[in-house]
C-alpha cells in the first residue's frame, strides 16, 4: 500500500494579544493554496488539526479553543501607503470550514513584528533602535491598521515589562491604531449602526425581547445588558461554558442578531459564520475576582463586559471586540456608554475575565451619521516557534 508523504511549509508560531496562530507569508504557500478558495481552507484545517469531533485539536497546531484556531497569511502590500496585506482564517474547531468574514485585534498585534522579521517590510522603514510604524492592510475587512512596533539593535525587540491580563508574562509593548474602524462592507449600507439606532429592540423567538445595541465597529457586535440575561457581568468561562442552555441562548441571540443587521439573510446561514457577529453583555462596575486570582474592583474599571467567541465565553476579551467597546462607549445612549455612566469619553476601562483593558477611541458624527476616525489599544506579541509545520501530501 502506498503511503502519501508529508510536506514541511514555513511556519512561525505567534502569540499576539491573548490569541495564538500560526503564521504564513503568502509565497511560502503551496501554489494551490495561495489563492482563495477549497485548497486553502483544506490545508489550514489540517494544519489546526480541524474537523475534531474530539475538540482537542490533538493532531493539529490548535488548541482547541476560539483564540488559538487561527491562522494568518501575510504579503507585502500591492496598495499604496501600505506595507503588509493581513489575511486571518479563523478555523472551526468541530466542523470544516474557515471563516474569512472578519478579523483578529489580537493577532493583529504580532502581525507587524512577522511582516519586519519575514523581510515584507522595507528596511528603510525600519530603525536601528526606536519604534518602526508598519502599515498594514487588513484585507478581510478592508480596514487599515498601524502598529508601533519597537525595535532595538536592528531587530523586533519582543521582551519587557508591559503586562496584559489575560497573558501570563510581560512582554514588549506594541500599540496598534485601527484607522476608521467602522465596517462598510456589512450589512446597514455601511453605517456604524445598521439599523440606524444606538438602541434596539431585539426579538429573539423562544428567548425574549432585549435592549440591544448593533455596532460595526472593529467586528459587528452585539451588545446586551447583563441583568436582562440574568447575569451580572462578573462572570468567568466556567458559569457560561459549563451551561449548555446558555450557551444556545447565546447562539440564538447572535443569530437573530445577524439576521437584524444584515449580515445573513436567512438564519441558517449563522451556522456558516461562527467569527461574526459577536454577543457581548455589559454591566455597571462590580467587584470581582478574575480568573488568575487577581482582584478586581469596582473603582477599577467603568464598566464589565463579557464576550462569546465561537459559541463559548472568551477568556479574556478579543482585540476587535475591545474596539466595539471602545466605539460603543464614546458614544453617548449606547447600552455600552450608559453602562459606562453615561458620559462622554474618548477612553474606557472595562473588565473583563482576566482583568482588565483600556481602549480608547473618539467617535463624532457626520452628517447625521457617527463616525470614528480610530481606536487605540496596547497588546503584545511574541515567536513562540519558528521551522515548518508539517501536514500529509493529499490534505489540500
Amino acid at each position: 500500500m502506498a503511503h502519501v508523504a508529508q510536506i514541511k511549509i514555513p511556519a512561525t508560531y505567534m502569540r499576539g494579544g491573548t490569541s495564538k496562530g500560526v503564521f504564513f507569508s503568502l509565497t511560502d504557500l503551496p501554489p494551490s493554496a495561495q489563492v482563495p478558495g477549497a485548497a486553502r481552507d483544506a490545508l489550514l484545517l489540517r494544519v489546526i488539526g480541524s474537523p475534531d469531533p474530539y475538540d482537542k485539536q490533538i493532531d493539529g497546531m490548535g488548541g482547541a479553543t476560539s483564540s488559538t484556531s487561527k491562522t494568518v497569511i501575510l504579503a507585502k502590500s500591492t496598495r499604496a501607503d501600505h506595507d503588509v496585506d493581513y489575511l486571518f482564517g479563523q478555523v472551526s474547531i468541530d466542523k470544516p470550514f474557515v471563516d474569512w468574514s472578519g478579523n483578529c485585534g489580537n493577532l493583529s498585534a504580532a502581525v507587524g513584528s512577522f511582516a519586519i522579521s519575514a523581510g515584507l517590510v522595507d528596511p528603510a522603514r525600519v530603525p536601528h533602535n526606536g519604534v518602526a510604524v508598519v502599515r498594514v492592510w487588513q484585507a478581510n475587512i478592508g480596514k487599515t491598521i498601524i502598529a508601533h512596533v519597537p525595535i532595538t539593535e536592528g531587530a523586533v525587540q519582543e521582551t519587557g515589562d508591559f503586562e496584559l491580563d489575560g497573558v501570563t508574562f510581560p512582554a514588549a509593548e506594541v500599540q496598534l491604531e485601527f484607522m476608521d474602524p467602522a465596517a462598510e462592507e456589512e450589512g446597514g449600507g455601511g453605517s456604524m449602526f445598521p439599523t440606524g439606532n444606538l438602541v434596539d429592540d431585539l426579538e429573539v423567538p423562544g428567548v425574549g425581547t432585549f435592549k440591544a445595541t448593533l455596532i460595526n465597529a472593529g467586528i459587528p457586535t452585539i451588545f446586551i445588558n447583563a441583568e436582562d440575561l440574568g447575569y451580572t457581568g462578573t462572570e468567568l468561562q466556567g458559569a457560561i461554558n459549563s451551561d449548555p442552555k446558555a450557551l444556545a441562548m447565546f447562539e440564538t441571540v447572535r443569530a437573530y442578531g445577524a439576521l437584524r443587521m444584515g449580515l445573513i439573510q436567512h438564519l441558517d446561514e449563522a451556522a456558516q459564520r461562527q467569527h461574526t457577529p459577536k454577543v457581548a453583555f455589559v454591566a455597571k462596575p462590580l467587584d470581582y475576582v478574575a480568573s488568575s486570582g487577581k482582584a478586581i474592583k469596582a473603582g477599577d474599571v467603568d464598566l464589565l463586559v463579557r464576550a462569546l467567541s465561537m459559541g463559548k465565553l472568551h477568556h479574556a476579551m478579543m482585540g476587535t471586540a475591545a474596539v466595539a467597546i471602545g466605539t460603543a462607549a464614546a458614544i453617548s445612549g449606547t447600552l455600552v456608554n450608559l453602562a459606562a455612566g453615561g458620559v462622554e469619553r474618548n477612553a474606557v476601562r472595562f473588565g473583563h475575565p482576566s482583568g482588565t483593558l483600556r481602549v480608547g477611541a473618539e467617535a463624532s458624527q457626520v452628517d447625521g451619521e457617527w463616525v470614528v476616525k480610530k481606536a487605540i489599544m496596547s497588546r503584545s506579541a511574541r515567536v513562540l516557534m519558528e521551522g515548518f509545520v508539517r501536514v500529509p501530501g493529499d490534505a489540500f
